[in-house]
């Protein structure tokens, strides 16, 4: 037994992976002109934050009280609290942003902002395709995250080698370092949902 039509902790897995989406996608195209931007910026991804936090509790809520779970309620679980993590680590960031007043993003964040936003829209894809029981077909979108946070750990060396052979300031170095190391740990939280999604088709394939 995997998911029903309508089964709730499918509604509620679909609604923690579509706000995570809109959470990424606002990320990556939000562009940052000044200073107030920031504190929009930030503002914003706190709400993203906040919304997904509320879909989780429920989801705890609701493997408390379920009789039954449509698979194994800590797979459940910590697939809701994989996703989070990633949510969680966009907050942090966009605080890192206005705390440190960064209002251009280089290249390299660029990067890692691309491809995280790709592997929010394949963990989207493969709730879809949990909530319709297509468990294999979920594998190949779990390999394209880890592709991409294997990029991001090529972007992590990339980054802090140029930032320590062009940065003078050391105040810049370790504020662009600490946002560098950010984004890779939600490359990092993105991978274990990815793990989450292969655990789920090891137990019921």
């Amino acid at each position: 037994m995997v998911f029903k039509k309508q089964d709730k902790f499918n509604t509620l897995l679909s609604n923690i992976a579509v706000n995570l989406k809109e959470s990424a996608m606002y990320f990556a195209d939000y562009k940052l002109k000044n200073i107030s931007d920031l504190k929009i910026f930030s503002e914003k991804m706190k709400e993203y934050e906040t919304k997904g936090d509320s879909f989780v509790h429920e989801t705890i809520k609701e493997l408390n009280n379920a009789f039954i779970t449509p698979i194994e309620r800590e797979d459940i679980l910590h697939l809701a609290m994989a996703m989070d993590d990633v949510l969680d680590g966009f907050e942090q960031t966009a605080d890192l942003f206005e705390m440190y007043s960064i209002t251009e993003a280089d290249e390299f964040m660029l990067k890692f902002v691309e491809a995280i936003r790709q592997c929010a829209i394949e963990i989207e894809k493969s709730v879809e395709l949990l909530s319709t029981k297509k468990l294999l077909k979920i594998r190949e979108h779990a390999i394209k995250i880890k592709d991409y946070e294997s990029k991001c750990d090529g972007v992590l060396r990339q980054s802090i080698k140029h930032l320590f052979s062009v940065e003078k300031d050391p105040i810049r170095i370790i504020q662009y370092k600490e946002i560098y190391e950010n984004l890779e740990e939600i490359a990092d939280s993105c991978q274990t949902v990815a793990n989450a999604f292969e655990t789920i088709i090891m137990k019921n394939a």
